[in-house]
């Protein structure tokens, strides 16, 4: 049984520890947030009457009865949450994004580089029914050449009515672009590697505060990308990958349904299940652990994502390479 702690209590946290508490390989040993009400209340729904509570994260990390810690704090939080579990000899899942700058990341990178514990970050496209389909598919060459993938995002409010963390809106650590975007950058990742280029015309909705309005052009293993961005508008949230082939295209929506459009031949639905994805995470994951492999996003492959939003943050209408951004400005 690995016992596991999780610091950050929040809805993501919570999700996380209900799919603990369903899962015969963890127990929840700890429990830590700043308000202690949201640790204990946490601790009640999912723990068992041993789970522990505190608002210190440094005293969670070095109880001798935990193995492994769920990092689920505000991503400027991250590096501090991470380092600590590292050095306490603690095996360690970070919520994405990897950091709230890429050079951050490649510090954690560096951090779980120096250590035998298994890291990972979660980010569930990796284990979605619908977007390994998208995977398979591409790479058999059921749609063809590929020649477009389309990256769109329509928020009407943000942060989004359930989000009530005020974080959210900074432009420092916040976004939809690290929020949502990530998931959507990182499918790019998994479909055709590294994304090379980076060109892109942002518009925020205030001097420290979020972007709302990105217009964008990218290059990954010379396929053209477009990313579009949209937030504070009337109408419905949209959040979709489309890849377009010379023979069909496919079309990732509403985070697990994947259509193939044919053109004259029109639609169908190939999935349509949303899969669980927190407790696939957590199976790989309790595999790792045990020696046997595990497959998992790194915490290289998660600042590969974060070298690109970084690259968009900086760029002023000219290409940008991921890595050599100097970040948001």
């Amino acid at each position: 049984m690995i016992q596991i702690g999780i610091v950050g209590c929040g809805v993501i946290g919570n999700r996380l520890a209900g799919a603990i508490a369903d899962h015969d390989r963890y127990e929840l040993a700890a429990a830590c947030d700043l308000d202690a009400d949201r640790a204990a209340s946490l601790a009640a729904d999912h723990g068992t009457d041993r789970t522990a509570t505190t608002t210190d994260h440094a005293s969670l990390v070095e109880r001798d009865d935990l193995d492994a810690v769920y990092v689920g704090v505000p991503p400027l939080a991250h590096r501090e949450v991470v380092a600590d579990a590292l050095a306490a000899d603690k095996h360690v899942i970070c919520e994405k994004p990897i950091a709230a700058d890429a050079e951050t990341g490649r510090e954690l990178v560096a951090l779980a580089e120096e250590t035998d514990r298994v890291t990972a970050v979660n980010l569930p496209f990796r284990y979605t029914p619908g977007f390994v389909r998208l995977r398979e598919a591409v790479a058999a060459g059921e749609i063809g050449e590929p020649r477009r993938v389309e990256l769109r995002f329509r928020f009407p409010q943000w942060p989004r009515e359930w989000q009530d963390v005020a974080w959210l809106e900074s432009r420092e650590q916040g976004g939809p672009l690290r929020e949502v975007g990530t998931h959507f950058l990182f499918g790019v990742q998994e479909l055709f590697g590294p994304i090379e280029t980076v060109s892109a015309d942002v518009g925020y909705s205030g001097p420290e505060t979020y972007e709302d309005d990105v217009v964008g052009t990218f290059r990954a293993d010379g396929v053209r990308g477009t990313i579009d961005l949209l937030c504070d508008h009337e109408g419905d949230e949209e959040n979709s990958i489309t890849v377009v082939g010379d023979e069909a295209s496919l079309s990732l929506t509403e985070w697990y349904r994947l259509v193939r459009n044919r053109g004259r031949e029109g639609e169908e639905t190939l999935v349509d299940e949303r899969g669980d994805t927190v407790r696939a995470l957590l199976t790989e994951f309790a595999g790792a652990v045990d020696g046997d492999g595990g497959d998992l996003v790194s915490f290289a492959a998660a600042t590969r994502v974060q070298e690109v939003l970084d690259a968009i943050h900086a760029s002023e209408g000219d290409r940008v390479r991921p890595g050599a951004a100097a970040g948001g400005r």
